[in-house]
Protein backbone atom coordinates (compact mmCIF):
# COMPACT_ATOMS: atom_id res chain seq x y z
CA UNK A 1 0.00 0.00 0.00
CA UNK A 2 3.04 2.40 1.03
CA UNK A 3 5.04 1.44 -2.16
CA UNK A 4 2.15 2.34 -4.55
CA UNK A 5 3.36 6.20 -4.39
CA UNK A 6 6.24 7.95 -4.55
CA UNK A 7 6.45 9.51 -0.94
CA UNK A 8 5.43 5.17 0.13
CA UNK A 9 8.41 4.08 -1.88
CA UNK A 10 10.91 7.11 -0.83
CA UNK A 11 9.83 6.24 2.97
CA UNK A 12 10.27 2.55 2.81
CA UNK A 13 13.72 3.11 1.18
CA UNK A 14 14.80 5.43 3.47
CA UNK A 15 13.23 3.38 6.46
CA UNK A 16 15.43 0.42 4.70
CA UNK A 17 18.40 2.20 4.39
CA UNK A 18 18.23 3.45 8.51
CA UNK A 19 17.58 -0.10 9.52
CA UNK A 20 20.63 -1.49 7.61
CA UNK A 21 22.68 1.49 9.38
CA UNK A 22 21.17 0.16 12.56
CA UNK A 23 22.19 -3.28 12.07
CA UNK A 24 25.49 -2.52 10.75
CA UNK A 25 26.31 -0.57 14.52
CA UNK A 26 24.74 -3.10 16.34
CA UNK A 27 26.79 -5.49 14.91
CA UNK A 28 30.45 -4.03 15.65
CA UNK A 29 29.67 -2.68 18.66
CA UNK A 30 28.51 -6.48 19.78
CA UNK A 31 31.39 -7.95 17.70
CA UNK A 32 33.17 -8.46 20.95
CA UNK A 33 30.44 -10.26 22.98
CA UNK A 34 31.13 -13.61 22.41
CA UNK A 35 34.80 -13.32 23.64
CA UNK A 36 33.89 -11.79 26.51
CA UNK A 37 31.28 -14.00 26.99
CA UNK A 38 33.46 -17.20 27.08
CA UNK A 39 36.48 -15.84 28.77
CA UNK A 40 35.04 -13.73 31.13
CA UNK A 41 32.50 -15.59 32.32
CA UNK A 42 30.13 -13.61 32.23
CA UNK A 43 25.95 -13.29 31.66
CA UNK A 44 25.13 -12.62 28.03
CA UNK A 45 23.94 -9.46 28.69
CA UNK A 46 27.24 -8.71 30.51
CA UNK A 47 28.95 -9.61 27.71
CA UNK A 48 26.99 -7.65 25.25
CA UNK A 49 27.70 -4.71 27.63
CA UNK A 50 31.76 -5.35 27.95
CA UNK A 51 32.25 -5.52 24.13
CA UNK A 52 29.75 -2.26 23.42
CA UNK A 53 32.29 -0.90 26.54
CA UNK A 54 35.51 -2.26 24.44
CA UNK A 55 34.59 -1.14 21.07
CA UNK A 56 33.61 2.69 21.89
CA UNK A 57 36.38 4.84 20.78
CA UNK A 58 37.47 2.38 18.43
CA UNK A 59 34.31 1.84 16.27
CA UNK A 60 36.08 2.32 13.44
CA UNK A 61 38.91 -0.05 13.68
CA UNK A 62 37.16 -2.67 14.51
CA UNK A 63 34.71 -1.90 11.77
CA UNK A 64 37.49 -2.31 9.67
CA UNK A 65 38.80 -5.52 10.57
CA UNK A 66 35.82 -7.09 10.54
CA UNK A 67 34.74 -5.88 7.47
CA UNK A 68 38.08 -7.13 5.79
CA UNK A 69 37.16 -10.51 7.70
CA UNK A 70 33.63 -10.92 6.06
CA UNK A 71 35.66 -9.86 2.37
CA UNK A 72 38.36 -12.54 3.22
CA UNK A 73 35.46 -15.14 4.40
CA UNK A 74 33.36 -14.22 1.27
CA UNK A 75 36.29 -14.89 -1.56
CA UNK A 76 37.09 -17.64 0.45
CA UNK A 77 33.64 -19.36 -0.11
CA UNK A 78 33.38 -18.44 -3.35
CA UNK A 79 36.82 -19.57 -4.40
CA UNK A 80 35.91 -22.99 -2.91
CA UNK A 81 32.33 -23.60 -3.55
CA UNK A 82 32.36 -22.43 -7.16
CA UNK A 83 35.00 -25.47 -8.12
CA UNK A 84 32.62 -27.87 -6.05
CA UNK A 85 29.83 -26.93 -7.96
CA UNK A 86 31.39 -26.96 -10.98
CA UNK A 87 32.41 -30.75 -10.19
CA UNK A 88 28.97 -31.11 -9.01
CA UNK A 89 27.15 -30.14 -12.12
CA UNK A 90 29.48 -32.99 -13.77
CA UNK A 91 29.01 -35.93 -11.49
CA UNK A 92 25.38 -34.79 -11.61
CA UNK A 93 25.46 -35.27 -15.45
CA UNK A 94 23.18 -32.15 -15.76
CA UNK A 95 23.36 -30.49 -19.18
CA UNK A 96 24.96 -27.26 -19.57
CA UNK A 97 22.28 -26.33 -22.07
CA UNK A 98 19.44 -25.92 -19.44
CA UNK A 99 21.56 -23.59 -17.63
CA UNK A 100 21.28 -21.58 -20.83
CA UNK A 101 17.68 -21.85 -22.20
CA UNK A 102 16.34 -20.14 -19.51
CA UNK A 103 14.49 -23.29 -17.49
CA UNK A 104 15.65 -24.63 -14.02
CA UNK A 105 18.04 -27.49 -14.40
CA UNK A 106 16.77 -30.31 -11.94
CA UNK A 107 19.33 -31.71 -9.72
CA UNK A 108 20.33 -35.11 -8.46
CA UNK A 109 21.36 -36.20 -5.25
CA UNK A 110 24.85 -36.21 -6.37
CA UNK A 111 24.15 -32.73 -6.85
CA UNK A 112 23.35 -32.08 -3.23
CA UNK A 113 26.27 -34.67 -2.00
CA UNK A 114 29.03 -32.79 -3.94
CA UNK A 115 27.96 -29.37 -2.89
CA UNK A 116 27.40 -30.49 0.77
CA UNK A 117 30.89 -31.65 0.77
CA UNK A 118 32.25 -28.39 -0.41
CA UNK A 119 30.17 -26.22 2.07
CA UNK A 120 31.42 -28.38 4.91
CA UNK A 121 35.31 -28.01 3.38
CA UNK A 122 33.99 -24.28 3.78
CA UNK A 123 32.76 -24.14 6.79
CA UNK A 124 36.09 -26.15 8.28
CA UNK A 125 37.79 -23.04 6.85
CA UNK A 126 36.20 -20.15 7.63
CA UNK A 127 34.43 -20.85 11.39
CA UNK A 128 37.81 -21.04 13.09
CA UNK A 129 39.19 -17.87 11.13
CA UNK A 130 36.29 -15.75 12.15
CA UNK A 131 36.51 -17.23 15.92
CA UNK A 132 40.41 -16.53 15.85
CA UNK A 133 39.52 -12.98 14.39
CA UNK A 134 37.29 -12.07 16.77
CA UNK A 135 39.63 -13.57 19.80
CA UNK A 136 42.34 -11.34 18.43
CA UNK A 137 40.26 -8.07 18.22
CA UNK A 138 39.09 -9.05 22.31
CA UNK A 139 42.26 -9.48 23.11
CA UNK A 140 43.73 -6.10 20.95
CA UNK A 141 41.14 -4.19 23.05
CA UNK A 142 42.22 -5.19 26.15
CA UNK A 143 45.45 -4.31 25.43
CA UNK A 144 44.64 -0.99 24.09
CA UNK A 145 42.50 -0.43 27.04
CA UNK A 146 43.30 -2.47 29.81
CA UNK A 147 46.89 -3.00 29.77
CA UNK A 148 46.32 -6.61 29.60
CA UNK A 149 49.57 -7.07 28.54
CA UNK A 150 51.51 -5.76 31.30
CA UNK A 151 49.42 -8.20 33.52
CA UNK A 152 50.28 -11.51 30.90
CA UNK A 153 53.82 -10.46 31.53
CA UNK A 154 53.55 -10.24 35.25
CA UNK A 155 51.60 -13.49 35.30
CA UNK A 156 54.25 -15.40 32.93
CA UNK A 157 57.12 -14.13 35.27
CA UNK A 158 58.80 -11.95 32.48
CA UNK A 159 61.72 -9.81 34.09
CA UNK A 160 61.01 -6.20 34.39
CA UNK A 161 57.07 -6.81 35.24
CA UNK A 162 56.95 -7.71 38.40
CA UNK A 163 54.69 -6.54 41.31
CA UNK A 164 56.91 -3.99 42.24
CA UNK A 165 57.25 -2.74 38.19
CA UNK A 166 54.79 0.98 38.60
CA UNK A 167 52.06 0.43 35.81
CA UNK A 168 51.73 3.26 33.38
Amino acid sequence: LLLGSEAGAALAFLGFAAACVAMLWLNVSFALAAPALMLERQSIVAALRRSTKLVRGAWWRTFGVLALTWLLTFLLTFLVSIPFGIIAVIVDGTDVSEFLNGTAPSFGWSFLIVTGIGEVIVSTLIYPFVAGVMALLYVDQRIRREALDLDLARAAGLPGYGADTPRS
